[in-house]
């Protein structure tokens, strides 16, 4: 074990970097510094945030496992959470957190473990009023007031100086970790990658399973008799220290201030003198792992091809970033690239190339094409036409100007770059200080190209040949004789030698000169993209607009207009929405309009690449009402990719090869949606129940066999005939641009008026009061034993500004405990989420969980947790109550972090045709005179499960899998280990361990029974008195009513039970609900959906907040 260093806490910290590189807009101030414990801090002064937020780096991850305990770094992650010395209230950190507007994350890579927190970063006192709450500009650093950020740095700090390991959160937290492993288990992304790295170099720890399990963290090392919670604390000890450590933090705090409470806070974190973990010896793949193939069988549908070239660690060259040179032309998208002549043969979908660092010394080049139907058989010709590229780029030689449109686009991108969120950039930092980087390019060195280097790259291009390399192809249906099984995840798959004469072709492949190889493929043209006019005109105001202008209102066209007035970026977003009610019509026309919009991108994508990897794009949107196209970016060459984007969608010519590679795409696309997470597909479902018109996937599936291209070219030309234009256009532009854009969008597509009566109008099912409705349906997945169930009280049909605020602050409160109990505690699964759900005029209150427990179970838990609730409501002091209201307040308030973010804001307010766009402050007005009795009265009547008013709906998304027979096991030796711990802890003798096991094989794992089997082993097998026995039950009962909540009914009288024990068998929304004895409503079963929808009373459609005149700022008409 490493020895902690002598170390002084009376000694300044050195300061390494007093000024960084920095974009041109960022008005940030930096410093980097170096504690005499040589913890390594990057501090950032921002005045004008609203989150402050820190990030720790520690160099050790994955690859650091000990070799019989898998997954030891990930749980260490999870366990520094759950209380420290300092702090040893499990949740208090995160309970801190809550309630200043802040959360966290971790998480764990190959070689490094990252923690970080975001938090709000002022304090705003609990008595202000909305008006001052909305309006402080408190710059904490001319203030000796102690912002939220100091108590979060402090309860921060004690994870790396005194974690407690808490014996009693050892197996709920590794319960979390096997939750989180059993929700990738059908992963596909999960299940290749741990395929590549079980097929690599047993010596190099990218070989190992990296994530963690029960069986790997807990079974075998007990039956190893491996006391767990030292092992963990080993790692801990051997792996945390100081000198590992990169630190960032950022506050509206001074500098000196943010020094000061970094040497205060995490000087006491222990040196030990680690060195930094490499691996430069060692490579994942050798000569064994060359020159091989690999054929995986995935879960859902997917066809691709994935090489694999061993790449050395281009960490140090951070100066020209060679590999980026071969990355931009292999995975080039324009004329010809590799993917225009794969497409041109019907052979790819998609292509992606760049390299994957493995760790300090060594790195992978990869590519990845997504086949197309022919692309699978012809996959030899696809790795040919690979190896001929490379040939081609080995002849040309680097070129300069190509590298220095590369070097232009990152140095634009650079100094126009605009913030992101506090924590994202804390973590992003923290993560990069571990690299070999100047510290005063800490911004910059990881995106800005500075020096061509033809030799490196010439030197890079030497590593992608035919024997040094492997491919992965992945299908369902080839070869079809997988004859092996990876260990962790189940993958089936072949592993072989790639054949001598398939060998031999590559090298010919690899050696083809002009005349041998395809003509097709050749460089890049120039990028006529790339900007030239990059002036911005910077006018001050006192506040920025929170509103657009309405500056063109006709029967034609609505044209929103803001030319940014706080951002300075010469960029501009437009928004054009072509409504009309024939594309969500039917299921077909939805899929027809689907087609079309891929088969216009797909037209497009040539021509469009350039645009893309000059800071400029667009997109193209299915939404209920209509067409949404968006294009976005630097405004100087915007007017060439709108017009092209208009022509293509106004003139688009299908070619059959193509929609039949699209539509194959889309059908599989569609069948693969049964194979995503639960929780994804839930989500879909309740959007649908809660819509007037909506379809489901079943149905789009069911319109897509008989689709020809002709359907597509009868269909496009009707979709576009008659439509009403909406245009945003936000930015850095002025009204005139506005106006023009909207010209040239209503002179290309020519649409005939809509009236306003045809406009689609988006409306929400009303739910009866006091009703109790579930709807289930079985996951197609066999492979998948994850349950879902998306739970939602609702509280209005129309919903009002007092309505919207309660719900909101209901929400904000109970967002702590609902993870603390139903995932942290009750460990029902990795995925517990909740929310308010506001959409269109419905509003509502949902929780989500992905769990092996039966949706009726976990409808049980939930219930029980809304109970519990109520009782924390109810405790709460004043002053909680309060911070509560600030929080959610400060939450309201947060500032916009860029452009896009403002723009997304105005369309939301535009699409959903509330024109809301003071909503914020409405938001503040309504919670700032909420008081914990309002709450308590709206909790009382609209969430309590007894309550007659109470609205309820819940999807129950149930597994065709139930939990495995070793998860039966998993549980019974947890039961064991558990039993054994208590007896331990109440003082119970010697304890025959075998004859335990043997007693407990068949007990039911259930408290009352648990409770018995123990209370008859104490007396019988122990031979303890029963006096004793009955001091210790009743604690034992309580500590086990923790470990193992009390299971519902699952069956009655052979149908499914719902949470209450009842029968289902209400059918339709029609039927009066009956109530059960404990007055909850019996819930209603909707067997038939659309007959249920048909039966539905249905809401009105948005209305205006104000009279659209309002915003008008129109031109006179002459």
């Amino acid at each position: 074990m490493p020895e902690p260093i002598n170390q002084r806490t009376d000694v300044p910290a050195e300061r390494l970097a007093e000024q960084l590189e920095k974009p041109e807009l960022d008005d940030r101030t930096y410093r980097v510094i170096r504690l005499p414990n040589k913890l390594e801090a990057l501090l950032i002064h921002d005045a004008e945030t609203d989150k402050a937020s820190a990030a720790l780096d520690v160099n050790v991850g994955a690859f650091s496992d000990a070799a019989d305990m898998p997954g030891i770094a990930h749980a260490v992650e999870h366990l520094l959470f759950m209380g420290t010395e300092k702090y040893p209230v499990e949740n208090d950190y995160n309970l801190y957190l809550s309630s200043n507007n802040g959360h966290s994350n971790a998480y764990t890579a190959s070689t490094s473990t990252n923690y970080y927190f975001e938090v709000g970063a002022s304090s705003t006192p609990s008595n202000s009023g909305a008006s001052s709450a909305a309006n402080t500009t408190e710059d904490l650093s001319t203030t000796k007031t102690k912002s939220p950020l100091y108590g979060a740095l402090d309860r921060f700090a004690q994870f790396f100086i005194k974690p407690l390991f808490l014996e009693e959160t050892l197996d709920r937290e590794l319960q979390a970790v096997d939750s989180e492993n059993k929700k990738n288990l059908q992963s596909d992304v999960w299940r290749l990658h741990q395929l590549t790295k079980a097929l690599s170099n047993p010596q190099h720890p990218f070989h190992t399973f990296s994530t963690g399990n029960l069986d790997t963290l807990k079974h075998e090392p007990l039956k190893r008799g491996v006391r767990i919670r030292d092992e963990f604390i080993k790692h801990y000890e051997k792996h945390y220290s100081a000198n590992r450590m990169k630190l960032v933090v950022l506050g509206k705090e001074s500098l000196d201030e943010l020094e000061s409470w970094v040497e205060e806070f995490f000087s006491p974190v222990v040196n030990k003198d680690l060195p930094q973990n490499r691996w430069d010896h060692v490579h994942p793949f050798t000569a064994k792992e060359l020159i091989t193939q690999v054929f995986a069988k995935p879960v859902m549908d997917a066809r691709s091809i994935d090489l694999y070239f061993p790449y050395p660690d281009e960490e140090h060259l951070f100066d020209s970033h060679p590999s980026r040179y071969l990355s931009h032309l292999i995975g080039h998208e324009g004329p010809g690239s590799i993917l225009s002549l794969l497409k041109a043969k019907g052979w790819a979908n998609s292509l992606s190339s760049g390299v994957m660092p493995v760790c300090p010394g060594s790195a992978f080049f990869t590519m990845s094409i997504r086949l197309a139907e022919d692309g699978l058989r012809e996959y030899k010709e696809v790795l040919k036409i690979i190896f001929q590229y490379i040939s081609m780029l080995k002849e040309t030689l680097p070129q300069k100007w190509i590298f220095e449109e590369m070097k232009e686009m990152t140095e634009v991108e650079f100094r126009f770059r605009q913030k992101s969120p506090a924590s994202k950039t804390t973590s992003r930092l923290s993560s990069w200080m571990q690299k070999p980087l100047p510290r005063d390019r800490l911004l910059s060195a990881q995106s800005v190209l500075k020096t061509f280097d033809p030799d490196a790259i010439t030197k890079g291009l030497a590593h992608l040949r035919p024997n040094n390399f492997r491919f992965t192809l992945v299908s369902q249906t080839f070869p079809g004789d997988w004859s092996e099984k990876e260990q962790w995840y189940g993958t089936q798959y072949k592993y072989e030698k790639i054949p001598d004469d398939f060998v031999a072709e590559l090298k010919e492949a690899a050696s083809s000169n002009k005349a041998t190889r395809p003509s097709s493929l050749h460089l890049p043209h120039k990028n006529e993209f790339i900007p030239t006019r990059l002036e911005v005109e910077r006018k001050e105001v006192d506040k920025p607009a929170k509103a657009p202008k309405l500056i063109r209102r006709d029967a034609n066209v609505r044209t929103w207009f803001k030319k940014d007035d706080q951002f300075w970026v010469p960029k501009t977003n437009l928004h054009i929405f072509l409504r009309t009610p024939l594309l969500h019509a039917t299921p077909l026309t939805s899929v027809l309009t689907r087609l079309y919009r891929e088969l216009v991108e797909d037209a497009l994508s040539e021509y469009a690449y350039d645009a893309e990897i000059a800071g400029l794009d667009y997109d193209i949107g299915n939404q209920f009402q209509g067409l949404d196209i968006r294009v976005a970016g630097y405004n100087d060459k915007l007017p060439l990719l709108l017009e092209k984007v208009l022509l293509t969608v106004r003139d688009l010519e299908i070619k059959d090869e193509r929609f039949r590679v699209i539509h194959e795409r889309l059908v599989r696309g569609f069948k693969n949606w049964y194979w995503s997470q639960p929780y994804a597909q839930v989500s879909h479902y309740s959007r649908w129940m809660i819509q007037d018109v909506g379809w489901i996937n079943d149905q789009y599936l069911d319109e897509l066999p008989s689709i020809s291209a002709e359907d597509v070219r009868r269909f496009f030309p009707q979709l576009l005939n008659q439509m009403y234009i909406e245009v945003l256009a936000h930015g850095n532009l002025y009204r005139e641009d506005a106006l023009r854009y909207t010209d040239l969008v209503e002179k290309t597509l020519r649409p005939r008026p809509l009236p306003p009566t045809q406009w689609p109008l988006r409306r929400n099912l009303m739910f009866p009061e006091g009703s109790n409705f579930v709807y289930e349906r079985e996951l197609k997945d066999p492979g998948n034993v994850n349950h879902c169930i998306e739970y939602v009280l609702f509280v209005s049909n129309d919903v009002d500004r007092t309505t919207r605020a309660k719900l909101l602050l209901l929400s904000q409160i109970a967002h702590e405990p609902v993870f603390d109990t139903l995932r942290t505690k009750e460990q029902l699964g990795y995925i517990v989420f909740s929310s308010s759900l506001l959409s269109g005029t419905i509003a509502g209150w949902r929780i989500l969980i992905q769990s092996e427990r039966t949706p009726e179970y976990l409808e049980s838990r939930i219930e029980a947790f809304i109970v519990s609730l109520g009782k924390v409501l109810e405790e709460m002091s004043e002053g909680e109550f309060e911070g509560h209201k600030v929080s959610l307040i400060n939450m309201r308030l947060e500032k916009l972090k860029n452009l896009g973010q403002e723009t997304a804001r105005f369309w939301t307010h535009i699409s959903n045709e509330f024109f809301d766009f003071e909503q914020v402050d409405e938001d503040v007005a309504h919670i700032q005179p909420l008081t914990k009795p309002d709450v308590l009265e709206f909790f009382r009547y609209h969430m309590v499960p007894s309550s007659p008013h109470r609205t309820k709906a819940s999807i129950h998304l149930r597994a065709q899998s139930s939990a495995s027979d070793d998860t039966v096991s998993e549980t019974r030796e947890k039961a064991i280990a558990v039993i054994l711990k208590i007896l331990s802890q109440l003082g119970v003798a010697k304890v025959d361990e075998a004859l335990l096991r043997e007693r407990f094989k068949d007990v039911e794992l259930q408290v009352d029974s648990i409770t018995n089997g123990i209370l008859s082993f104490l007396e019988n097998d122990a031979a303890m008195a029963k006096d004793e026995v009955a001091k210790i039950i009743e604690q034992v009962k309580m500590i086990l009513a923790q470990v193992f909540p009390a299971k519902p009914d699952t069956e009655v009288n052979g149908s499914p039970a719902m949470p209450n024990g009842t029968v289902n068998n209400t059918e339709q929304a029609g039927q009066k609900p009956s109530q059960l004895s404990n007055g909850i409503t019996e819930p209603q079963v909707i067997k038939d959906p659309w007959s249920w929808k048909a039966g539905m009373e249905v809401s009105k459609g948005p209305r205006a907040v104000k009279d659209l005149s309002e915003f008008e700022e129109l031109e006179p008409k002459l």
